[in-house]
């Protein structure tokens, strides 16, 4: 007895200062190891089953207790217990590891080396996907070949700095919630469009994913599959590793609630159009958020449990959530990272803040940003919202390998069109702003144009 209660004191004093010191210190393989009783967590249970066997050899039964491989269940293991102790959830994630899934393809290679969590991954997941190429997107998928580099031990800032890519899938897939597709209106407004909206079609699949013009696949939103693959019993799930170190968690449950709301102020903007090659103009003034734009929604404090980033606090160790809704993967990190490569980094200027970009009406972002009306003309200035220039229509890929930027046909710009009926010829699709270059290939007369673009034209520009 006397045992425990001095092991409770030591826990309860070298616990305190660990988390004083450096939160990150919690970002350790003993948490699978050290959650004894699988209960989800490394609580006060686990500490009186540790404490029954301190003292004793760790092996047969009590090899679980002996975390630090020494063969003798001592102060070296009390020492990593105390490390993990109250932790949210367990991962067998934290450490290296290798994913090879032969039916899939996906090939993932995690290494921890001291300060450098290293991640090799070939972009493919370990789950099903939609049909690739679809209506909304031309792409195909393909293996890549990427290396990210993250910190295994964070330092938080505390300010919000705008995340392109702002982190990885435990299965190696690349979390990437913004999209390059943009609209700008000829009085001065810029809107980014939603990747998870009812408006434009931009092909994602049931996992909230689609491809990149060069191959690699990437979530929006959070994949279903990827919870159930890597969940155990406990509510929360990691499921990825954010660019600044910290972890990425999914709460089953939805205890988390995000902090932005639809804004109430009605959009502006007239003679609109939407990136790509089509230029027929529709307006917005006038019309209400519903979460379309990124613009459409507004951080709120005081009416979600998450902060900008969709980061909390849990047990001294700050983390990410993502949620189902708004923002639904994290567009700022509260901690310190860089993004290397060509052209990595953030948008000139540093980036707007978290659901940047004007807000409906062309007034300035909260917390800042510029004047009403003062924001870039069509086609000129910073990007919207930390994208690509107007016009550009592709995808903008950033990650600590490259950063790149493809302009590949954009079906979502053609919405709001003149009626496609009778379009059944090349010269029906060219006359209505589709070049020749970007129809299948093959298509070399009328009676060539395929069925398929015939079928997202008829779709599209109804």
């Amino acid at each position: 007895m006397r045992v425990i209660l001095v092991m409770t004191a030591a826990l309860i004093v070298l616990g305190d200062a660990r988390v004083m010191a450096n939160p990150s210190a919690l970002h350790k393989q003993t948490t699978a190891a050290a959650d004894f009783d699988s209960d989800g967590e490394v609580g006060f249970a686990d500490f009186l089953m540790f404490a029954g066997v301190f003292g004793q050899p760790g092996t047969g039964d009590n090899a679980k207790f002996d975390l630090d491989g020494s063969g003798t269940i001592d102060f070296g293991d009390f020492l990593k217990f105390v490390t993990a102790f109250g932790q949210p959830g367990t991962s067998n994630y934290l450490d290296s590891y290798e994913l090879m899934d032969e039916e899939y393809g996906t090939v993932v290679s995690v290494v921890v080396d001291g300060a450098a969590r290293v991640i090799d991954t070939n972009s493919l997941p370990d789950h099903a996907t939609g049909a690739f190429p679809n209506d909304g997107n031309p792409n195909a998928i393909s293996a890549q070949t990427l290396r990210y580099e993250f910190p295994t031990e964070p330092t938080f800032t505390g300010n919000a700095t705008f995340a392109q890519a702002p982190g990885i899938a435990v299965n190696g897939v690349p979390f990437e919630p913004g999209t390059a597709e943009s609209v700008s209106c000829g009085t001065g407004e810029n809107f980014r469009i939603e990747a998870l909206q009812e408006v434009y079609n931009l092909g994602f699949d049931f996992n909230n994913a689609h491809v990149q013009p060069t191959g690699k696949y990437h979530y929006h939103g959070m994949s279903k599959m990827l919870v159930e693959a890597y969940s155990a019993d406990e509510d929360l799930v990691h499921v990825g590793f954010a660019s600044d170190g910290y972890l990425m968690y999914y709460s089953k449950s939805g205890a988390y609630r995000p902090s932005y709301v639809l804004s109430t102020t009605a959009r502006g903007g007239t003679n609109c159009a939407a990136s790509g090659p089509n230029n027929t103009s529709f307006d917005l003034a006038g019309t209400s958020p519903d979460g379309t734009y990124t613009s459409d929604w507004q951080y709120s404090e005081r009416v979600g449990d998450l902060d900008q980033c969709n980061g909390t606090t849990i047990d001294g160790q700050y983390v990410y959530i993502i949620t189902d809704g708004y923002p639904y993967i994290s567009r700022c990190l509260k901690g310190e990272f860089t993004v290397t490569g060509p052209g990595g980094g953030p948008p000139p200027g540093g980036g707007p803040p978290p659901g940047g970009g004007p807000p409906p009406g062309g007034g300035p972002p909260p917390g800042g940003g510029p004047p009403p009306g003062g924001g870039p003309p069509p086609g000129g200035g910073p990007p919207p919202e930390g994208g690509p220039p107007l016009g550009m229509g592709g995808v903008m890929e950033r990650g600590s390998f490259s950063s790149s930027v493809r302009a590949p046909f954009n079906w979502a710009g053609m919405a709001g069109g003149p009626s496609a009926r009778g379009i059944q010829t090349l010269d029906d699709a060219q006359r209505l702003g589709v070049p020749e270059h970007q129809l299948p290939l093959g298509t070399t007369s009328e009676s060539d144009l395929s069925r398929r673009t015939i079928g997202i034209l008829r779709q599209k520009l109804k």
